[in-house]
């Protein structure tokens, strides 16, 4: 079985809800008790977990919740590949048509989760992607100023109508996103990149608040010259992008 097929038995799972993390240890429980509790009793859903590499209890702590809660699944990376990377590995493993995703360390408050599924589903196959904008940002000063300076940086150049690409609460078809080339980044440029398949985007106003414990292990271009080099692949593609050709049977 191809490895961006998901598994045979996913006729019971409509959303599938992607956490990358990276040493999240003492942040794994309290989210998974929220997403439980804001999607419980609205879709068929499943949690994956994708473990990127870590190195304290992240691991075991998510193999105990596992075990009293059949829809969480975790998937581990041997060695840290990035957040990129652990979205990506999540989305070929999701069962559900509908893939949403938030950071795992509790900045993201999973209240927002079916707001921005719904979205999704009420678009049709017009929009691709549901997109979290944050409100009352709880970052530093510094790292604030790095993300807008980023930002305004990115819709000079892309023109992709998105004020805010960091927020990691996004809902998008599982589809779509499998289409999209992929490249270490693509998280931060999924606007843009979702606008060049030809889907329009949902934007959601979702409330941001301190992480729950620990230190940030992902960031939005905190090297702002790889990022700066990321931009210039995506002008690239989307200014090489040309229309999908429609292949008719001739009976």
């Amino acid at each position: 079985m191809s490895a961006d097929l998901p598994p045979s038995d996913n006729a019971a799972v409509t959303v599938s809800v992607v956490v990358p993390v990276r040493n999240e240890a003492e942040n794994v429980a309290p989210l998974v008790a929220e997403i439980i509790g804001a999607l419980d009793g609205r879709w068929p859903y499943e949690i994956i977990y994708v473990n990127d590499g870590s190195t304290d209890a992240t691991g075991e702590r998510l193999f105990e919740l596992a075990r009293s809660h059949p829809q969480l699944r975790q998937l581990r990376h041997a060695t840290p590949f990035g957040q990129s990377a652990a979205v990506r590995s999540g989305v070929r493993a999701a069962r559900g048509a509908i893939v949403a995703t938030l950071d795992g360390d509790g900045q993201n408050n999973p209240v927002f989760l079916p707001e921005l599924i719904a979205a999704i589903e009420n678009g049709g196959d017009r929009v691709g992607l549901a997109a979290g904008q944050r409100v009352g940002r709880k970052d530093t000063g510094f790292k604030r100023w790095q993300s807008r300076t980023a930002n305004a940086v990115r819709k000079a150049i892309l023109h992709d109508g998105t004020r805010d690409t960091g927020c990691g609460l996004k809902a998008f078809r599982r589809e779509v996103f499998l289409a999209m080339p992929y490249f270490d980044g693509l998280h931060r440029f999924l606007p843009a990149l979702v606008r060049r398949e030809g889907f329009e985007i949902a934007y959601v106003d979702v409330i941001d608040r301190p992480r729950h414990s620990g230190v940030s292990n992902y960031g939005f271009f905190d090297r702002l010259w790889i990022g700066i080099m990321d931009l210039a692949g995506v002008w690239w593609l989307i200014r090489r992008k040309k229309p999908t050709s429609v292949a008719v049977e001739v009976q």
